[in-house]
């Protein structure tokens, strides 16, 4: 029996995951660590705490499953984007990691904007804007904030990079994680000197870049010792969790778009052309297919507004089942009821920290479930707002592939299906990242011929939800209001956020 390990370096957590040839979960283990916020806008952790989680769950899985470790064939990690370890000379710990969350560099974005002489000239260089959540504009920060600790610096790594490291004793990345970086040439596939040479960064600090599906080393002997794994297993390069996980959901082909209905909110679409958006509203990222990227938009607040509404405005009276079931008793439209999901400021397609939620339209007819509604609905007018720039880059859509916790809810596929105008499907796997390492790891070692062969027998699509034609039409008209709101209070939101930024 072949098995294959996948690992996900996450913000709250790790998760360990193992499978069989089929697909089928063998067993999970999941540990938790703490999040660090120093300062408003900060958000930073211990990367020694992500490698002691990763020694548990690992033990804690081979425990629970109760297998052979010389049948696991590859392992493989994906982890959380952007956020940036620094190592020293000795391969040390600097300083906590600066997480992909963390909004301290703005002025450092600004000064890479300056440097390049635009968003234009930046997008040719590596494809995106800057934003604060991106590696480059963190070594900018460390060297203009933290001189003592730049001099000391050696080595940048990614998250999933590092524990790569602690298992292997390598150091790479890969591309999917490179490109995120904004320090990567995305066409070209290789670290960009021109960027680096603008921005005086050293790039013997980044690492080799591989393929996804490479093999980046072997289990030690010591890893072996502690965790039970056979030394010599080998470890696959892996990707972005955003890339492994939509590995995970089938996203093999042109014409699929993987919609992520998480606590942020994700739709991309795998691309054989990389074809970046000359405004810098949409990413364009380095693929863990080989030769192929994605395009990519980022909601700040999908889930994660449904979890405020529960808990800031109706506490715990209402449990998540009974939110859908006043959700789903309130027509298409919520009465004319508009909710702009821009709780923590907003990345696509308006990269603004200022942006803040807002509902529309309130009337006295507006009860608990118009306002549940209209949450749902206006997220998903966020997410279309990703979607149509995906189309409007000439990617032509076959097939849209839900997954994530608000996926789950039966009214919110409905209204996903209804303002699309598409098919919605659900699928036989909801493992996410970690489950899309595992498959990583199958083809890299071979257990696997492709991608492709991968996902014909392991990921099936279980459920199809049709649009229905005149609530499309509904909502046409209304994602038209959604979309005028934004440009009209951009103003407002600044002002608000000098108010704020006086009161404090």
């Amino acid at each position: 029996m072949s098995y294959l390990l996948g690992l996900d370096i996450g913000t709250s957590a790790v998760k360990c995951i193992l499978i069989s040839k089929d697909g089928s979960i063998i067993g999970s283990s999941s540990e938790e660590y703490p999040l660090s916020t120093p300062y408003p806008g900060w958000t930073e952790q211990d990367p020694d705490k992500w490698w002691k989680a990763t020694e548990k769950t690992i033990k804690n899985l081979l425990n629970i499953s109760k297998i052979n470790p010389e049948e696991i064939k590859g392992i493989s990690l994906s982890g959380q984007m952007h956020s940036s370890v620094f190592l020293d000379e000795n391969l040390e710990i600097i300083r906590p990691a600066i997480l992909w969350s963390d909004t301290r560099t703005s002025k450092q974005c600004d000064y890479i904007y300056a440097k390049v002489g635009g968003i234009n000239n930046l997008i040719n260089y590596v494809s995106n804007p800057a934003l604060e959540g991106f590696t480059a504009p963190k070594i900018l920060w460390l060297r203009e904030n933290e001189p003592e600790n730049y001099k000391k610096l050696r080595h940048v790594l990614l998250p999933k990079d590092y524990i790569r490291f602690k298992l292997t004793g390598e150091l790479y990345t890969d591309v999917s994680d490179a490109a995120g970086t904004l320090m990567f040439n995305v066409e070209k596939k290789e670290w960009s000197k021109g960027l680096l040479e603008e921005l005086d960064i050293d790039p013997n600090i980044l690492p080799p870049v591989l393929e996804s599906q490479d093999i980046a080393g072997e289990i030690i002997a010591s890893v072996a010792n502690e965790t039970g794994l056979k030394e010599g297993t080998s470890v696959v390069a892996g990707g972005a969790d955003q890339s492994c996980g939509a590995i995970g959901s089938g996203i093999v082909k042109e014409g699929r778009v993987m919609v992520s209905l998480g606590t942020s909110g994700v739709v991309l679409a795998q691309t054989n052309s990389p074809v970046a958006d000359e405004q810098g509203r949409i990413h364009l990222f380095n693929y863990s297919k080989p030769n192929s990227w994605y395009m990519m938009g980022v909601m700040l607040s999908a889930g994660m507004s449904y979890q405020w509404l529960k808990k800031k405005m109706y506490a715990d009276n209402l449990d998540f089942s009974k939110l859908n079931e006043l959700a789903g008793s309130v027509a298409a439209g919520s009465e004319g009821l508009v909710f702009l999901p821009y709780l923590f400021g907003e990345r696509t397609p308006h990269a603004d920290a200022d942006a803040r939620g807002v509902f529309f339209g309130i009337s006295d007819k507006h009860s608990q479930g118009h306002f549940i509604r209209s949450v749902m609905e206006g997220v998903t007018f966020g997410l279309r707002d990703s979607l149509t720039l995906i189309k409007e880059k000439g990617i032509e859509i076959n097939e849209v592939r839900v997954i994530g916790g608000g996926a789950k809810s039966q009214v919110w596929q409905q209204i996903l299906a209804d303002i699309f105008g598409e098919e919605i499907c659900l699928l036989n796997v909801e493992e996410g990242p970690a489950f899309g390492a595992a498959v990583i790891a199958g083809v890299g070692t071979g257990v696997y011929e492709s991608f492709e062969h991968a996902e014909a027998n392991i990921i099936k699509v279980v459920k199809r939800i049709k649009p229905d034609p005149e609530r499309h039409e509904l909502y046409n008209k209304i994602y038209n209001i959604y979309r005028n709101l934004y440009p009209t209070l951009k103003s407002n939101f600044k002002d608000l956020a000098q108010v704020n930024k006086d009161c404090l």
